[in-house]
Formats: structure tokens, sequence, C-alpha cells
């Protein structure tokens, strides 16, 4: 297996409107990420994941982009973004943009220019549809963000698709001049030094010619997932891998909503010639069902998300590249979702999970504040929150009478974006110590248990434990390079798996419930190093009693 530099990284997301105001305003901005550069550099990761921090009028908290070659407002300036950029390189910290090019803002210049008239230059960037002949919409694909994928332009009295919000034009990739723009514009960022791109849905970039109706979800429209690995997308990476990121060592990840496995060894196969690695979420549906898709507050079956990491870890080994993720800004705190958020067993079951999926091979993400086990947050009202897609779903499916005001409600408050967005808990001061006024969105109340002063000084801490994990991986091919195995499959509580490499061998147990259990150690393990452990007492015995929420790995 070839090595590269990005299989042997840890990359941190930040999330910029939450992760530290510097001037007071209330949100998030550029040289609040710079003044904790160092807290980044003693955790010991490789690479930040950017969240969008281009001009945005927020619809969609920046990913709707207005311009693509200028800074928000409230985030600062271009010379700031530079500052920030030099500043990281001068700690061996690379910068991945976050790329949202399946869709603009329909505040961009393209898209002004696109609806004045149907002969417009830049008409054909995006995608322009008459009503059917019976005034219907023109097709049955629903938006992400709930109801039609649709919205009426009177101007040219002809309908634009937008996968997302209203507010979120597609873009036509079958268009030449819209992909030359396209890497022409990420070439301007990759002159400027950036490292890579994270880029956002990048599997729905080509749709299906024609546009047929599909089979409808739970809301009556046919999911967003309609358009995802259409027929030209591989077609359309590989031009932007000759085009533009070929021109610089770029790390590269793509968002790829309803990719399979077999897809993924397209997109992210090692001769690179389209993406380094996708982000997959057959793992983030664990806990949803069939009624309401992933509203609901259901727990995982753990048979069930072995079985899916299993079959991604063994699938894309010698041919492609595993990102390994427990969150990101789409996603609800880890530690309440798949571990235990009580104070009894918070830390103990954050370090369990960060165990279990930094082991594996892959490139590990690590979202802001996941590195302290912050939990999501008590929202308690539909005020609380500022997430379109959950104050959508909330409207939309009480509405329908499918979901109760206090069921939604719960489910929202479970799995809605916004628990990830909630500020960074830097320390036990006022607002978290994230600013010097009420935030844009609420701080959890649990700040002053849960914050970055405490945990970078206390030495079980999850922050040094994950300050662990990340050294043990820098230092150890075995971890990044070592083939994975299943064991105890059909076990409830415990995920195990052994890692490969040569004569080396390691073998990791994640007991994932309170339950304590007995296993018996593989001979050739007895008595050998305990790598690492989330119980200061753990020993590799012949039967390991392994107790509530324990993590063990051990080398042979």
């Amino acid at each position: 297996m070839e090595k590269r530099w990005w299989k042997e990284s840890v990359v941190y997301q930040i999330y910029p409107r939450s992760f530290c105001d510097s001037n007071g305003d209330g949100i998030g901005d550029l040289n609040g990420i710079t003044g904790k550069l160092d807290y980044l550099k003693e955790l010991g990761i490789d690479v930040i994941w950017l969240s969008p921090v281009y001009k945005s009028p927020n619809d969609d908290n920046g990913y709707d982009i207005s311009d693509y070659q200028a800074i928000m407002d409230e985030f600062g300036t271009m010379e700031d973004f530079d500052r920030m950029l030099a500043t990281a390189h001068e700690k061996g910290i690379k910068i991945m943009m976050d790329l949202v090019v399946n869709h603009t803002s329909d505040e961009h210049k393209w898209f002004i220019e696109s609806r004045k008239s149907t002969d417009n230059p830049y008409r054909d960037y995006y995608i322009w549809r008459p009503a059917k002949e019976d005034g219907s919409l023109p097709n049955n694909w629903g938006s992400c963000f709930s109801g039609p994928a649709w919205e009426y332009d009177k101007t040219t009295d002809m309908y634009f698709l937008h996968l997302f919000s209203k507010k979120q034009p597609d873009l036509n990739w079958d268009n030449p001049a819209v992909r030359q723009d396209v890497f022409d514009m990420m070439n301007w960022w990759l002159k400027k030094g950036v490292d890579g791109f994270r880029m956002d849905v990048i599997s729905l970039i080509s749709k299906e010619p024609g546009l047929p109706d599909k089979e409808t979800g739970i809301n009556g429209y046919a999911t967003f997932n309609v358009s995802a690995n259409g027929p030209h997308v591989h077609e359309y990476l590989q031009e932007m891998r000759q085009k533009a990121l070929n021109n610089a060592d770029t790390i590269t990840v793509g968002e790829c909503s309803g990719v399979t496995l077999e897809e993924a060894k397209k997109y992210a196969r090692s001769d690179e010639k389209e993406l380094n690695m996708v982000f997959q979420f057959e793992h983030m549906d664990v806990d949803s069902d069939e009624k309401a898709g992933k509203w609901t507050t259901r727990k995982m079956d753990l048979r069930n998300l072995k079985k899916i990491l299993t079959r991604w870890q063994k699938g894309l080994q010698d041919i492609a590249w595993n990102s390994l993720y427990w969150e990101n800004h789409d996603q609800p705190r880890s530690v309440s979702r798949f571990g235990n958020d009580s104070d009894e067993y918070r830390e103990i079951s954050a370090k369990m999970l960060a165990t279990c999926i930094h082991m594996m091979q892959g490139t590990p993400y690590v979202y802001q504040g996941e590195e302290l086990g912050m939990t999501n947050c008590p929202f308690n009202t539909l005020d609380n929150f500022r997430d379109l897609e959950s104050i959508n779903a909330f409207h939309e499916l009480t509405e329908q009478g499918k979901m109760t005001e206090e069921d939604m409600m719960a489910a929202i408050g479970y799995k809605g974006r916004d628990n990830a967005r909630t500020p960074m808990q830097w320390d036990d001061s006022a607002y978290a110590g994230f600013s010097t006024t009420n935030p844009w969105i609420m701080v959890n109340p649990n700040y002053t248990k849960i914050n970055a002063k405490d945990q970078v000084n206390r030495e079980d801490s999850v922050f040094k434990y994950y300050q662990k994990l990340i050294k043990l991986r820098h230092e150890s091919e075995l971890i990044v390079y070592g083939t994975y195995d299943l064991i105890l499959d059909d076990d409830k509580d415990i995920y195990a798996y052994i890692r490969t490499l040569g004569d080396e061998k390691l073998i990791v147990y994640c007991n994932f419930s309170e339950n304590t259990r007995e296993v018996e150690l593989p001979e050739e393990f007895v008595n050998k190093k305990v790598l690492i452990s989330n119980y200061s007492d753990a020993k590799a015995n012949q039967k390991i009693t392994l107790r509530p929420y324990e993590a063990i790995v051990i080398q042979k």
C-alpha cells in the first residue's frame, strides 16, 4: 500500500461561527481561529477542515455562497484569512477548505444573471424547467430542507432546481463553462496556499438526464439523493483532478450522500484519479427508522454498526481509503448518541468511542469539542434552534400529522444539527469563553463542567486521551496501514477487532454498554503491552473483565 501524508494525518473540523469570537459580536471568526492554533498544535492534529468562510447571506450557515473569492464579513477579511493560513503553516498545520459547488446562493452573480432572461449567457449555469403541461412542478423531487426541490421564478415563468434551500439553486455541471469557472476558483485558492478541499455533497453534481420522477419518501417527495452518483460524476471529478487538484499536493474528501461501497471504490481509488477519500453515511443512519427517517430517538443496535463499518473497512482495503468519523457539523454529539452522556459515564464513553474509531484503517476526523466530550444541548423550545433543516422538518411533519409536536421536539433535540453548532466550550467563564457577549446560538449550560481549560491541564481528561490517540497514530504504521478483521461479530455490547501489518498485531475491545462483560483474550495477546485504555488499571490478562464503556488496545 502506497504511503501518503494524508493517510497518516488526523483532521480537525472547525465550524467557524461557533469556534471562537475574537471581536465580541457573538459570532466566531478567523482571528478567533488564529488565536487558538496553539491549542490545536497541542492536541496534535495535522489538518484543519474549515467549514465555509466565503461571502454568504447565511441562509444555510455559509453553505450558500455568493462569492467564492471573498470572506464573509462576520468572519473577517481576506487579510485575516491569509494571516491564519500563514500562522497554521508555521505551526505545521495544513488547511483544507470546504468546497460547496453543487449549488450557490441565489445572491451569487451567476444566478442574478441567470434569472434575468432565457437567453442570458449565465442562464445555463443553473437548472431551469417549465411546469408540466398540467401546470404541476417539473418533477416530484424533494428538497433536503423539506418541501419540493423547485422554486418558481416569475421573471421567465420557469422553475429552478434546488436540492437544498430555495436560496441554494443547483449549478448545472453539464455546462463546461460552469466546470471551468469552478476549477479556476479552486486554482485561485491553491495558489494562495490552501492544502486541499472537503467537497460538500459532491456526489450530487451530475443529475440524471431528463430529471425523471422518482419514488417518494416520508414527506411525499422523492429524496434529495435522487441525483446521487449521477452518470457523469466520475468524469467531472477526473476533469477536476486534471485541471485543478494535480496543481498541488492536496488532501481531498468528498461528502458523498447516497454513496455505495462500489461507488466509493471509484471516488477514492488508490490511483488518485478523483478523490483521496469519501464521507459515507451508512453508519450515520444506523439509528434511523423507516417511518420517520432520521427524526427518531431510537438507539442503534451495535451489531448493525459493526456490520456497516466492517463492510467499509474490508471493502476499501487495498482499493481505496476510508474516512473515520462520529461527528461533524451535520450530526449530533456522539457521546450523547452512541455513548452515555451522564456524569458517571460521559468521559469514559467519549474515550471509548474515540478508541473505537481512531484504531481503524483510514483518516480520522475530529469535530470541534469532540475532543472534550461535548454533549448534545438541552434545547427546550423551537425558538432555541437555528438550523433550517430541523425547523422545517418540525413544521412539515407535525402539520402533516406524521409526528406529534412532543415527539418531534424530542427528535430534533436528539438528532438536530444544532447540537454540534453550539459554541466551543473554552472555559467556565461567561459564554464558555467563546465570546464576551450573547452568542448567535445558545451555549450548552454544562460548559462550567465541560471545557478546554479544565481538560488541557487534567491528565485523565478526554482531551489528553485524544492527544495520546493522535500521538499513537503518528508513531505507528500498524495503526495507519494495518488490515482490519472483526471478531465477536454477534456480540450486542462489544465492538472488537484485530489490526495486522506483517508480524505486528493489535487487538481492540470497546464495550458500548453499561454491562460488565468477560472476554477471553487470544493467546498471542496475553500479557502483552496495553497500548491505551480508558481505565488506568487495565491489564492484558487471559480473561479480561470489560467494565462499563471500557476500551482497551493490546499490541502483540
